[in-house]
């Protein structure tokens, strides 16, 4: 699998995942981030993926080989704080995932 048909792979599954998961606005605020929050999840996994395990890397990884996918990557220090607030919505898509696979009854998973 090419690196552009992984990424949108992961994309749609979280999108998915977002949209079955979310009820309710994750944000009060009047100002939405510039990324949505399926981009950067998506860009977490696939930056995890990749071997690159801090936000700092996987900034310039994308930003350098995806900007065109992901225009609206700005600082790294916004990239982390939006991934860092979004730690209960990672959780929900993973047990999301891992329900939907049989991971929870298998005794080895």
């Amino acid at each position: 699998m090419s690196a552009e048909d992984f990424i949108i792979y992961v994309y749609c599954c979280v999108e998915d995942s977002c949209r079955t998961l979310v009820n309710q606005p994750l944000r009060s605020r009047v100002f939405m981030p510039k990324l949505s929050d399926a981009e950067v999840i998506t860009m977490e996994i696939v930056g995890e993926f990749m071997g690159r395990d801090q936000d700092k890397e996987i900034g310039r990884y994308f930003r350098k080989h995806w900007h065109d996918w992901f225009p609206h990557l700005g600082s790294r220090a916004n990239f982390a704080k939006q991934s860092a607030n979004l730690w209960h919505m990672k959780r929900r898509i993973q047990d999301h995932i891992a329900w939907q696979i049989g991971a929870i009854e298998d005794s080895i998973h």
